[in-house]
C-alpha cells in the first residue's frame, strides 16, 4: 500500500538578492548620513565656539566693572592729596578694598593692562604709602582674562559728562569708564562694551567741607580741563 506525504514547508531565510538589496539601500542612507554630518558639524562647532566666547568676554567685562566700581579715593603718600589713579586708552591703575580667597586685608593696587602679544590682564600689589617720587610697587605676575583675538581700550568722564581718553594727576576719581571691546582682526566693536560708574567719586573729607576746591561743582562742558583729565575721547 502506498503512502502520500504532505509537502515540505519552504526553507525560511533571505534569499542572496535580498541581502545585496537590504546592504545597498543601508549603504546608500549611510552615505547620506555622512554628506548630512559633515556640513552640519562645523556649522554646529563654529556656533559653540561663538557661545564659549561670548561668555568668556562676558565674565571679563563682568570682572573689570565690579573692579573699577569698587575703586577708592586713596592717596599715593600721606602728602599726596590727588587719588592714586592712572588711566590712559589702553590700561588703568588704581585702588580697591582687597577682595579674595587668598587676599590679606587692606587695599591693594589693581592694573589693567595688555599681556604678551595682546588681550587683556589683571595685575595687583599690596598697597603702602610710599613717597611722593617712589612710583608704584611691583605688580604680581597678570593674570590674563582676554586672549589676544581682542583689543580694550578705555575712556574716562568726569562730573562734567565729557568723555576723555586720559586720567592722569586728576584732583578726583573719574565719575565713569567705559569700557570699549574690539576684535583685533577687524576692529570692530563688540556688543559686550560697557560703562561703569564709579562710587567714590571724591574723598570723604567732602561729606563734612564742600567749600573745598575738590568738591567743587563741575564747570559747564568746554570751560576747560579743570579736573586734570587730559584729552577729548574719540
Amino acid at each position: 500500500m502506498s503512502r502520500t506525504f504532505p509537502p515540505r514547508a519552504a526553507t525560511a531565510g533571505f534569499s542572496l538578492i535580498e541581502v545585496l538589496v537590504a546592504l545597498t539601500l543601508t549603504g546608500l542612507m549611510l552615505s547620506a548620513l555622512a554628506m548630512v554630518t559633515s556640513k552640519w558639524l562645523p556649522n554646529w562647532q563654529r556656533g559653540l565656539s561663538r557661545v564659549e566666547a561670548s561668555e568668556l568676554i562676558a565674565l571679563a567685562v563682568d570682572r573689570m566693572a565690579a573692579d573699577l566700581a569698587a575703586a577708592e579715593f586713596v592717596p599715593a603718600s600721606l602728602t599726596a592729596k590727588r587719588p592714586l589713579f592712572g588711566g590712559s586708552s589702553s590700561s588703568v591703575v588704581f585702588v580697591r578694598t582687597a577682595l579674595g580667597p587668598n587676599a590679606r586685608p587692606g587695599l591693594e593696587i589693581v592694573q589693567w593692562a595688555e599681556v604678551g602679544t595682546g588681550g587683556l590682564g589683571r595685575s595687583t600689589a599690596p598697597f603702602a604709602p610710599r613717597p611722593a617720587d617712589a612710583g608704584l610697587p611691583p605688580f604680581g605676575a597678570p593674570v590674563p582674562l582676554l586672549g589676544p583675538a581682542y583689543r580694550v581700550s578705555f575712556s574716562y568722564a568726569g562730573r562734567d559728562g565729557v568723555w576723555r581718553d586720559g586720567w592722569i594727576d586728576a584732583d578726583t576719581l573719574p565719575r565713569a569708564v567705559r569700557m570699549v571691546l574690539r576684535d583685533a582682526r577687524t576692529g570692530r566693536a563688540l556688543d559686550a562694551s560697557s560703562a561703569v560708574v564709579i562710587r567714590a567719586e571724591l574723598p570723604a573729607v567732602c561729606v563734612t567741607d564742600e567749600t573745598r576746591p575738590v568738591c567743587a561743582k563741575p564747570r559747564p562742558a568746554g570751560a576747560g580741563q579743570g579736573d586734570g583729565s587730559q584729552g577729548d575721547a574719540q
